[in-house]
């Protein structure tokens, strides 16, 4: 007779449980249920829950300890240690939900319809991206209205051989970056907008980056092919450096070269991005609950708050009822891009509504309920998410997060002194990937940190790390409010090596940089040491004797030093608020240009 193992789960014809041996055919047998936690899988299988983890990983499932996995995915961990997986005999009430489940899904996959693609431009300044919005707007206007106005509202539908497609009607990488740091990720293809005549500039591999670390399709649209003396081939060898490489040359990439002045190619490429939108096979459910996102929003002095929103799934109607981030309403009037007023919008189309209370923010969801009483409680229940989210990602508080499984990616931004430091630095961080957790460098550059790093930084849940260079105020002052970690070098093998502990919990407690106010410098005065000191006016914050300063100079830091005097007057103080002015005088140094900005900070431990 078999014998059974301490969990009575094990069949065994020897008597022996999994602690026997598995060499025989007969002893390969393990009775799981249709769910379980990865946890419970371990303890059956009577090994480590570490190494049910990395089973799941090698067949392509990411999954912490605490994570529910289904029957297959069991089955294949318990086979690949040796054994044969039966569901629980008594489990048939549970295999009967598996079907009523599956009965459902497949009635909601046979409810999806095609629906247009959504469409961002991206590329450098002055490289026509609105030119191109333009451009698209007017051929669609005149081919389908003769002399129809269109309505700004952030965006807008074109149609092409019977198919539409939705434009965001804000250009750059910026606005787009914004949306999905407000968790909003609406964006199916992006076009990249690359000047035939310039090639591809900083801002441009930058949109590149953001385009990527966002997993969304990228069409080429090389512009001003009407200039003289360009060169296309040139272009495409950039872009295949950038790592774009184009169809023609061999590469997945779909390029089509336009003209948004003289109107070239527009057609062409408006063909190619609904090819790109097939081969993505966009689908969504007119008929399930309506479901969307904020794309603008502004207070109207007579019509008041209002909002335009683009639908993603489902039908929004004259009359629902609706939730909009933090608050709510009832939707009284739709108006098209067209400035029409409509009854309903279906998925990927833009419309903007009146009758909310009050002016959402961008990148708000929307979503349809039954009654006021249930918007209240939507209402509540957001605000409590918002509270309970999980922290920023920090090198100090990595370890925990990969421990609880929050983390299975650490996305970094990268900007250093020199071109030159960057590719030792990616390879050398890419390489401390471990099982539980990659290391993916996102974008790269050089210069001081910028807004737009900050922004990227929140939107894909990375940390910053810059060697040899500063950061812009704006950009700490946006990064202390969101909570992104920036970490600054001199020495790669100190940054390689921070990193490195943080991936396995040995980090020591970090120091974080607080600024505590903002000087300009107006006016400079001799000194009897032959010396100089700033007369400066405190815009931010206060400024104390001691602490330590940063000048900036026209983007740059000039140095970085300590406050060795400060008056009022002619009387020595302690600290000065904002509001005042004041003479600072700053250790070994007196180079001061009127119009510097005087940032002063301290080092505390996090």
């Amino acid at each position: 007779m078999a014998g059974v193992s301490k969990s009575g789960n094990v069949l065994d014809p020897s008597g022996e449980g999994l602690s026997g041996s598995s060499s025989s055919p007969k002893a390969r047998l393990i009775e799981i249920n249709p769910t379980l936690s990865v946890r419970q899988l371990a303890d059956l299988l009577q090994v480590s829950a570490i190494e049910v983890i990395k089973q799941l990983m090698r067949n392509g499932i990411m999954a912490n300890i605490n994570q529910v996995i289904d029957y297959e995915a069991a089955a294949a961990v318990v086979a690949a240690f040796g054994y044969q997986a039966r569901l629980k005999p008594r489990a048939t009430s549970a295999i009967s939900e598996i079907k009523r489940r599956q009965r459902v899904q497949d009635e909601v996959l046979s409810s999806l319809r095609p629906r247009p693609p959504v469409v961002t431009i991206m590329g450098h300044v002055n490289h026509g991206k609105t030119r191109l919005l333009d451009a698209i707007r007017q051929t669609n206007v005149m081919a389908t209205e003769a002399g129809g106005i269109t309505q700004h509202i952030g965006a807008y539908q074109v149609e092409v051989d019977g198919r539409k497609i939705t434009f965001l009607d804000t250009p750059g990488h910026e606005a787009f970056t914004a949306m999905r740091a407000r968790g909003a990720q609406v964006t199916d293809i992006v076009i990249l907008v690359v000047a035939a005549d310039d090639g591809v500039m900083p801002q441009t591999l930058e949109a590149i980056d953001h385009a990527r670390a966002a997993g969304v399709p990228i069409v080429v649209a090389i512009n001003k092919i009407d200039k003289p003396n360009i060169n296309l081939q040139a272009v495409k060898q950039q872009l295949s450096d950038a790592g774009l490489l184009i169809e023609e040359w061999g590469g997945d990439t779909v390029s089509v070269s336009v003209s948004a002045k003289e109107k070239i190619g527009i057609q062409e490429l408006l063909e190619n991005l609904l090819v790109v939108a097939e081969m993505e096979e966009l689908r969504a459910n007119p008929l399930q609950p309506v479901v969307g996102v904020v794309i603008e929003a502004k207070m109207d002095k007579t019509k008041g708050p209002l909002a335009t929103v683009l639908v993603q799934t489902g039908t929004l109607r004259l009359g629902d009822t609706i939730v909009v981030g933090t608050t709510w309403g009832r939707v009284k009037a739709m108006f098209n891009d067209m400035g029409k007023r409509v009854r309903k919008a279906e998925p990927a189309t833009p419309v903007e509504i009146l009758g909310l209370s009050s002016v959402p923010q961008v990148g708000d969801g929307l979503k349809a309920v039954a009654s006021e009483r249930q918007a209240q409680a939507l209402i509540q229940k957001r605000l409590e998410e918002t509270e309970q989210q999980p922290k920023s990602v920090t090198l100090t508080n990595l370890y925990d997060q990969i421990s609880a499984g929050r983390v299975k990616e650490l996305n970094i931004i990268l900007k250093a002194d020199v071109q030159g430091s960057i590719e030792p630095i990616r390879s050398s961080l890419e390489q401390l990937a471990t099982e539980e957790v990659r290391v993916r460098v996102i974008h790269s550059g050089t210069g001081n940190i910028t807004e737009s790093d900050v922004m990227l930084a929140i939107a894909s849940k990375g940390i910053i790390i810059g060697f040899g260079v500063g950061c812009q105020p704006g950009a700490r002052r946006l990064a202390d409010v969101e909570g992104v970690s920036i970490r600054s070098y001199d020495v790669i093998y100190d940054l390689i090596d921070e990193v490195s502990k943080a991936l396995k919990g040995m980090l020591e407690p970090s120091y974080v940089e607080v600024v505590e106010g903002r000087a300009e410098v107006r006016a400079i005065f001799p000194t009897s040491k032959k010396g100089k000191v700033a007369g400066v006016y405190v815009t931010e914050g206060k400024v104390s004797r001691g602490v330590s300063v940063r000048l900036w100079r026209q983007g740059q830091v000039g140095c970085e030093s300590s406050v060795s005097s400060l008056r009022r007057f002619k009387d020595d103080v302690k600290e000065v608020a904002a509001g005042y002015e004041c003479g600072i005088g700053i250790a070994d140094f007196s180079e001061f240009q009127v119009g510097d900005i005087l940032e002063f900070f301290r080092q505390e431990v996090k």
